[in-house]
């Protein structure tokens, strides 16, 4: 089985500009308005905010799904969603239904024509939704055989197969119970810890972007706050829960989340 800590195909991480990025739909508002900003490479970041303040739409933007009306996104160095470098997990697992876990796993590497034989692209799956703590029976079976929680394994390595340079999450979590989103960004860190790669996670919990994450920028209307530096030490556990320095970083996003940007 590959060792995923020694795995020399991991694309080295890309940081994120955007420089004066807006986005607007039709003849209403901006949804994203002159956001300039960087998400740092090898680094994790949060996006929190209220429902339609435009989170998702910039993860779109970042991942070349949106296009912005006005100014663009750097990536450097340059990363390649059809290479595998930059990958996507959305709210909704989006599993093939007509493929078990392993062949959902196996499908990016495919498409991207990465591993050099059938055998190894099953070998890379079967690793990385060990990484994810999916139990072995579960590999061999199909999206309607698995729960939410299960599903949502075989999304992330699904995701992360390909070693992405970067990695965009839109509320991965949401759907699931507190216990079980908490044993999944646990295994995020992990899994991060073992081969940094970049990554921007769309999130409404900000008990999970402060746990998650280096940098949380809080976003309102469309723009964004300066990031907030999350330093609390790596590796992270859940005593870092009950510390001082976690309450006092909720505490400073709360503040932001109910207050207007400057």
């Amino acid at each position: 089985m590959v060792n995923l800590a020694l795995d020399s195909t991991a694309a080295n991480p890309s940081s994120l500009r955007c420089h004066g990025l807006s986005v607007r739909f039709g003849d209403h508002r901006n949804v994203l308005d002159r956001i300039t900003c960087e998400f740092p490479a090898g680094r994790i970041s949060s996006l929190v905010g209220p429902s339609g303040c435009g989170k998702s739409t910039l993860l779109r933007t970042l991942a070349g799904l949106q296009m912005p009306t006005q100014g663009r996104v750097q990536i450097d160095p340059p990363a390649d969603a059809g290479r595998g470098e930059i990958a996507f997990v959305f709210q909704q697992a989006t599993l093939l239904p007509w493929r078990s876990a392993i062949e959902n796993v196996m499908l990016p590497l495919e498409l991207c024509g990465l591993a050099s034989s059938a055998k190894q692209r099953r070998e890379l799956a079967i690793d990385e939704l060990s990484a994810m703590e999916l139990e072995t029976a579960a590999m061999n079976r199909y999206p309607s055989e698995l729960s939410g929680g299960m599903k949502m394994r075989v999304s992330l390595a699904r995701a992360l197969v390909t070693r992405p340079a970067v990695l965009l999450l839109d509320e991965p979590f949401a759907a699931l119970d507190d216990m079980l989103r908490t044993a999944l960004g646990d295994l995020l860190l992990r899994r991060w810890a073992m081969s940094a790669f970049t990554a921007v996670l769309v999130t409404h919990n900000v008990s999970e972007a402060v746990m998650l994450s280096h940098h949380v920028f809080v976003m309102r209307s469309g723009q964004l706050t300066p990031p907030i530096d999350d330093w609390l030490p790596h590796p992270r556990d859940e005593t870092v829960r009950t510390s001082k320095e976690f309450n006092e970083l909720y505490a400073a996003v709360s503040e932001l989340l109910r207050g207007d940007l400057a």
